[in-house]
């Protein structure tokens, strides 16, 4: 059986989680690869069940309290990101605040902080994006933006091979129901090859027709602003 990156990440998120569902069931509380594979693995299957965001969000806030996990991991455990799969698309879901009891601040031992913003980076393009969906959509900041959420709607041709210019770690939240910003982005770095994401690429993205595969992919899969990129 041959599967993408993005699926055998899935089923390595699954086979995580199911190992953390054994341990807790024997009665062992859960270290941080458990809590956190168990929360985000909660978000993909709400999602694989029909449930809309804010509710997938909500089952896995409550799939875990402090008493489940090791002493320590609340407090390290402050924000699970996973992007899953719903019924109008792929979405970023951010659950914050999953484990209750935790310190839930900068403070936190261990905790993952946003890298400080580089002064002499300036955007290479800025982009107007409008987020058309009933819910709020957030873009982290090393995502390739072209693939983000498919009811964003912006110029996804001139976003190709970029992502945003926030610090690392951080994100970009879109309003629900027409909320619209400007967002500067900048090219990705390194080999630049983008692999999962929403799998409009899966490889290096300078190779010969990459871009136009990704837009043809993009159209058929009904991605908003693809069709302008496409047209050109």
């Amino acid at each position: 059986m041959r599967l993408t990156p993005t699926e055998r990440d899935r089923l390595l998120l699954f086979g995580a989680a199911e190992l953390a569902r054994a341990r807790r069931a024997r009665g062992l509380r859960l270290n941080v690869p458990e809590a956190t594979a168990l929360i985000a693995d909660t978000v993909c299957e709400a999602a694989r069940d029909g449930l809309r965001l804010a509710d997938a969000i909500n089952a896995a806030r409550a799939v875990l309290g402090p008493d489940d996990v090791l002493p320590g991991v609340a407090d390290v455990v402050t924000e699970v990101h996973v992007e899953a799969v719903f019924d109008d698309g792929s979405r970023l879901a951010v659950v914050a605040s999953p484990i209750g009891g935790g310190l839930l601040g900068d403070d936190a031992p261990g905790a993952v902080l946003p890298g400080p913003a580089d002064a002499e980076q300036q955007p290479a393009v800025l982009l107007t994006v409008r987020n058309t969906a009933s819910v709020p959509i957030s873009v982290t900041s090393h995502f390739h933006f072209f693939e983000a959420n498919p009811r964003l709607d912006f110029d996804r041709s001139a976003a190709y091979g970029m992502r945003l210019c926030v610090p690392a770690g951080s994100s970009v939240r879109f309003d629900a129901d027409g909320g619209e910003r400007e967002v500067g982005l900048v090219p990705i770095g390194g080999d630049r090859i983008a692999i999962g994401f929403a799998g409009l690429v899966d490889g290096p993205l300078d190779a010969p027709g990459a871009k136009e595969e990704a837009l043809r992919r993009a159209v058929a899969c009904g991605y908003l602003g693809s069709e302008r990129g496409a047209e050109a």
